[in-house]
């Protein structure tokens, strides 16, 4: 059976993944699907960067939106509603664009990684949600570390969801995460995907589109969605969220909001790195500088990637 195409866009936040996925979805007749572990929430749009109807440019997006705050939803989620998504546009003669910078997602669907359906044990996960309060998420990942190194060296302690979800699976089924990725890599992937990375070679320059990323969301209303969001009940899993829980110490009268918008600024660029060191393990990955394009562009550069490689006829 013929793979299925998949042009993939990522790269840390603030890199400009959405105009680049959205110029080339035009061009190529696409339709994106966001690779984005909060942008799927309804009501979050200003922490989340959501793109806005101006930035999708009539463009089709998918999984963008959708899901309320109170519900739970995992990469295994996120993999059979991708795989829905792209079955369904390339079957309609239009390109796949899978465009975000949540590195989990992104690999677990082009690599069709199969997760294993051990039962929820909501006791357990209750226990280590309790004990990662007293004792601290770093607690758990050394506790993680002992028995699945791999997955605890992945893993960042501000990820508490899923460290708490690495050992409820092992705890469940005796596998580790890690053990049952590389079982389920043994199922070939339906995708043929050609994947896009798009960063500065100046990373200060990167960290300047950060700052200033910050201070457009401060005056494009972050303050009142983030007071919103903490007067709503039962949103633990979005809560990883950057962009608010750097701003509670402002609402509790700890710090200035200079201070909370200099953490949250210092909080985004961590995050950036550690996006571009998960996507620089994939080899697959073709970078475009934006900062230093060889062809005028970065769009231009991604054509001229697409063309070499034949990738759209």
């Amino acid at each position: 059976m013929e793979k299925i195409k998949i042009l993939g866009v990522v790269g840390p936040t603030a890199s400009g993944k959405t105009s680049l996925a959205v110029e080339l979805a035009k061009k190529y007749g696409g339709e994106v699907i966001s690779c984005d572990s909060m942008q799927i929430y309804k009501h979050i749009s200003i922490a989340t960067a959501k793109p806005t109807q101006a930035e999708m440019q009539g463009i089709k997006h998918h999984l963008i939106d959708f899901l309320d705050l109170d519900k739970s939803f995992s990469v295994a989620d996120f993999v059979s509603l991708a795989s829905d998504c792209a079955k369904d546009i390339s079957a309609r003669g239009k390109l796949p664009v899978l465009c975000g910078g949540t590195g989990l997602y992104f690999s677990s669907f082009i690599d069709n990684i199969s997760f294993s359906d051990s039962g929820a044990d909501p006791e357990y996960r209750a226990e280590l949600e309790k004990r990662a309060e007293a004792e601290g998420a770093e607690s758990l990942l050394k506790e993680l570390a002992v028995y699945d190194p791999e997955t605890a060296a992945r893993l960042h302690p501000n990820n508490l969801k899923r460290i708490i979800r690495a050992m409820e699976h092992y705890k469940a089924s005796g596998v580790t995460i890690s053990e049952q990725n590389r079982l389920s890599r043994s199922v070939p992937s339906p995708y043929n995907p050609l994947i896009l990375g798009i960063t500065f070679k100046d990373r200060e320059e990167l960290y300047d589109r950060i700052n200033a990323r910050v201070d457009l969301m401060l005056e494009n209303g972050l303050l009142e969605e983030a007071k919103w969001y903490f007067s709503q009940q039962n949103v633990a899993t979005a809560s990883a969220a950057i962009g608010y829980k750097e701003l509670k110490p402002y609402f509790c009268g700890e710090c200035s909001l200079e201070e909370a918008a200099a953490n949250l600024k210092q909080e985004t660029r961590r995050y950036a790195k550690r996006q571009l060191t998960w996507f620089r393990r994939d080899k697959r990955v073709r970078w475009i500088y934006a900062d230093d394009p060889q062809n005028g562009s970065a769009a231009a550069d991604a054509v001229r990637i697409i063309e070499e490689e034949s990738f759209v006829k």
